[in-house]
């Protein structure tokens, strides 16, 4: 699953699953790209891959079309072209019941999650299609295989995601592209324990009984790892993952079974 001399552009690469599978890249011999929010993260993310010449950080929000794409160009403009795209910005946002969401919030959850990946992929498939080599890999969640109370507009974004995901993998299968989902279930990140409190009150938990509560879906019951997601994304980022395209990948110890 070697990836020397590839270049790998990630958004939401500075912490939690995007920084694994940066790491996991680089490990490898790749190129990196990081987009996200926090400077201070993404430098330090580099630094601590000792990426040298081989890394590139680029600040934006993932909700701005704007910098979504200037990232996509800055990337380009640093290394020639992009071999493996990650899609990995995204979150679930304000959890409420659905007569409760406004526009606003449901209108930010689909730029976070949707949107963020329409507009990083456009930018980034025509030099894939150039080389008639490419990797997309999106960051789905096991909500885009079922569903949960208060959590409406992500779940509906991440369905989004996966039918991009199965439509744009027939659009290009011919072209030496591969076009993939990954489902992770519940994985401790930073995110999650800054977010978590308030997501566990919106469904009437604290935050322990909800990790508890999502530990016990699984067949492994535990929480994943971020580097058991980043091992999955290695293995579509490369030459091994050459057969597998259009598929929705759960690593999520076992929660949704198919």
């Amino acid at each position: 699953m070697h990836l020397a001399d590839r270049v790998v552009a990630i958004t939401g690469g500075s912490a939690g699953i995007g920084r694994a599978i940066a790491q996991a890249c680089f490990a490898q011999g790749a190129a990196v790209s990081l987009f996200a929010r926090d400077p201070a993260k993404g430098a330090r993310a580099l630094a601590e891959m000792d990426a040298g010449d081989r890394g590139l950080f680029v600040a934006g929000d993932a909700t701005a079309q704007a910098d979504v794409e200037g990232f996509i160009d800055a990337t380009l403009a640093r290394f020639g072209r992009i071999d493996v795209l990650v899609n990995n910005a995204g979150g679930a946002g304000d959890l409420q019941p659905l007569v409760d969401l406004s526009d606003e919030v449901f209108d930010q959850t689909m730029k976070w999650n949707v949107y963020a990946n329409f507009w990083a992929t456009r930018r980034a498939l025509p030099t894939m299609q150039q080389a008639r080599w490419g990797r997309v890999i999106n960051i789905s969640s096991i909500e885009g295989k079922h569903g949960k109370a208060v959590f409406a507009a992500y779940t509906a974004a991440k369905h989004a995601i996966n039918g991009l995901t199965k439509s744009l993998a027939r659009e290009v299968g011919t072209q030496g592209i591969t076009v993939n989902a990954i489902c992770p279930g519940l994985v401790i990140t930073d995110i999650i324990r800054q977010n978590g409190p308030a997501t566990a009150a919106a469904m009437g938990l604290t935050f322990e009984a909800m990790i508890a509560m999502f530990a016990e879906e699984s067949a492994i019951k535990r929480p994943n790892t971020v580097e058991e997601v980043a091992a999955m994304a290695l293995l579509l980022a490369s030459d091994a993952g050459a057969g597998i395209t259009g598929a929705i990948l759960s690593v999520d110890g076992g929660t949704a079974q198919y």
